[in-house]
């Protein structure tokens, strides 16, 4: 039953864009995808548990492998009864379009409507049979089988980081050898040649102390006096004042 893609479905494996759900079995999803080509497909992956399982994960690359080499030969032949005892072999397996063994492996053949398609790699993934016939006792069960989400693959790895041509190489080495010549002349010049040049020192020049004499008090000189007006006319003269010995009137 075709079903629309699902959160959680990856929207491409490999070169194939997937368009929608085809079939979901127990050890893994199966999708409709188209090819670059326009050509449509069945491709197969297995869920998350059955990834980390490394038995499940080997039981459908080797399906896948047996199916796009089968095996030629006694030991051909050998393999392909024990593969048909333990139920691993696919009679009407459609052909393989492309594949990834990887660490989420899946499949790709083409699409065809009411057909077999990638689905019966899936089969072998389940443990169905042992050497001796059909499984008989208690039944197993994976522990990854409730698991429903595919397996993605990992990320391509990165690319290597770019290398430098032989030109450019060459102008590195020449531009870091004269960068490193411009700091030996600037240290020998601050180092060596700076010394040379420097002058030396001039001594400072001799302190002569020439004695001098004390220094002598000056006495003030004496003022004049101040002249008094001389006596012009009457009545110009003051009148001196008169001494004790000179008798004055009675009163």
């Amino acid at each position: 039953m075709v079903t629309p893609l699902q959160y959680g479905d990856p929207p491409h494996l490999g070169p194939f864009v997937l368009q929608a759900r085809l079939r979901t079995a127990p050890a893994g999803l199966v999708y409709l995808g188209q090819a670059p080509d326009g050509r449509a497909v069945s491709v197969a992956v297995l869920t998350s548990g059955a990834a980390l399982d490394a038995a499940a994960r080997d039981r459908f690359v080797t399906a896948i492998r047996d199916a796009e080499q089968p095996r030629a030969g006694v030991l051909g032949w050998g393999a392909s009864l024990l593969h048909r005892v333990r139920g691993r072999v696919l009679p009407d397996a459609p052909p393989v379009v492309a594949m990834h063994d990887g660490r989420a492996p899946w499949v790709a053949v083409p699409y065809v409507p009411g057909g077999p398609g990638a689905e019966r790699f899936l089969d072998p993934v389940m443990v169905s049979g042992t050497l001796i016939g059909e499984r008989h006792g208690p039944e197993f069960v994976p522990h990854w089988l409730g698991d429903r989400n595919p397996a993605f693959p990992g990320p391509p790895p990165p690319p290597p980081p770019p290398l430098g041509t032989r030109r450019q190489v060459v102008l590195a080495s020449a531009l870091l050898a004269t960068l490193t010549l411009l700091m030996m002349v600037m240290l020998w010049l601050l180092v060596f040649r700076g010394d040379e040049d420097q002058e030396p020192a001039r001594p400072l020049p001799a302190t002569n102390f020439v004695p001098t004499p004390p220094p002598v008090p000056t006495s003030p000189e004496p003022q004049e006096p101040s002249p008094t007006p001389s006596g012009g006319g009457p009545g110009s003269q003051s009148p001196l004042p008169r001494s004790s010995d000179d008798g004055g009137q009675d009163i």
